[in-house]
């Protein structure tokens, strides 16, 4: 199974700045986690597309401090124990080395789609 997390700041005002301990720490969870993550990065909101009633409203491009999102992970794994667990461990890290951080870590599921016909 895919599962994709993405890390959302809730207090930005402190976000600009990780610490260095956070940092070399995430780097060594990603490194146990080997050939399980597939895939990794950072992401900052450039905007919305969305239909309400009819209507589309798009918003953006911008990098609004209020809506920062910090990075994200593709894992492949067996359970959703399994994310469950490296979810917690990485969300550890950050109440370890940087505890005045506020966020939170989305986890889907990721289903894929043969789109050739």
């Amino acid at each position: 199974m895919k599962f994709l997390t993405m890390v959302k700041t809730l207090n930005p005002e402190i976000a600009s700045q990780p610490p260095a301990a956070l940092m070399q720490a995430i780097v060594q969870l990603g490194m146990e986690a080997g050939a399980k993550m597939i895939e990794t990065g950072g992401m900052s909101l450039a905007g919305t597309v969305t239909t309400r009633q009819g209507q589309m409203v798009t918003d953006g491009p911008f990098a609004e401090a209020k809506e920062m999102v910090g990075g994200y992970a593709v894992y492949e794994l067996e359970t959703d124990a399994e994310m469950v667990d490296w979810t917690e461990r990485f969300v550890e890290l950050h109440r370890k080395h940087w505890p005045e951080w506020d966020g939170e870590v989305t986890v889907l599921q990721l289903q894929q789609f043969n789109m050739a016909g």
